[in-house]
């Protein structure tokens, strides 16, 4: 018998749409798996929860925690940093890792690689940043975000393929990134503070994909609505010309 992980912030049954970026999970004799999708609870896939909704609350707290400090909100300390360790970096790799044994492909890259971000800028600002001085700390983080917006610009572009909502997020993700690094490159702090706004929206969209895939998975149903793929014939754009269908 074979399933499939449904898109992210869908309800947790089969599904079967060509093209879908989710990997099938078959399953072996005596495996959990082989438990009918209709006879399984609510928000459970073969035997294994769906991590999805955990990994963008995790993704949410840990960004809006940042951002709000990037904004020049919080007049604290920086405690976004154990939360960027626990929540931004620790859940989000379990997430992934979840993720991974559900064999939901695009789960398992977003969130074991952006719990890698979280894990190693908070670890870069409490173990490198204070020995090296001001304008190398500027240089340092202008390099981390620039790494992370040219892999978060494939990362929204097929995120295009699963839902609206899912590119929204890694959409603002991405100009928060861009925003933040330009800022320490030209050591400018108001640009930071847009940087820091446009990530508090990146982490409102997230908190609303992850309470969508968890009201969707308990009750089965769409309730809160995600969108579907964006219209772009991929089949189309990606398809190898050959004389046959150059002459077409």
């Amino acid at each position: 018998m074979t399933s499939q992980q449904p898109a992210m912030g869908e309800p947790n049954r089969p599904m079967g749409r060509p093209g879908d970026p989710r990997m099938p999970m078959t399953s072996t004799a005596g495996s959990p798996e082989e438990v009918p999708p209709e006879a399984r609870p609510p928000g459970v896939l073969g035997g294994v929860s769906d991590a999805v909704p955990l990994g963008f609350a995790a993704f949410a707290l840990a960004t809006f925690m940042f951002s709000a400090f990037n904004a020049g909100w919080t007049s604290g300390t920086v405690a976004w940093l154990t939360f960027g360790i626990f929540a931004g970096g620790l859940v989000q790799l379990l997430a992934g890792m979840w993720s991974f044994r559900n064999r939901n492909l695009f789960g398992t890259v977003a969130f074991s690689m952006y719990g890698a971000f979280y894990l190693g800028l908070a670890l870069y600002v409490i173990l490198v940043a204070p020995g090296a001085g001001a304008a190398a700390q500027r240089n340092d983080l202008a390099w981390i975000f620039l790494t992370f917006a040219l892999f978060n610009a494939y990362l929204t572009l097929w995120a295009s393929q699963v839902n609206e909502a899912l590119f929204l997020l890694f959409f603002f993700v991405g100009v928060t990134l861009v925003v933040l690094c330009v800022g320490f490159f030209i050591d400018n702090n108001q640009v930071v503070r847009i940087g820091g706004y446009f990530g508090v929206i990146a982490a409102l969209v997230a908190w609303y994909v992850s309470s969508a895939g968890l009201i969707n998975g308990l009750l089965g149903r769409k309730v809160a609505k995600v969108g579907g793929p964006l219209k772009v014939d991929l089949d189309r754009l990606t398809r190898r010309r050959t004389p046959a269908t150059s002459a077409q």
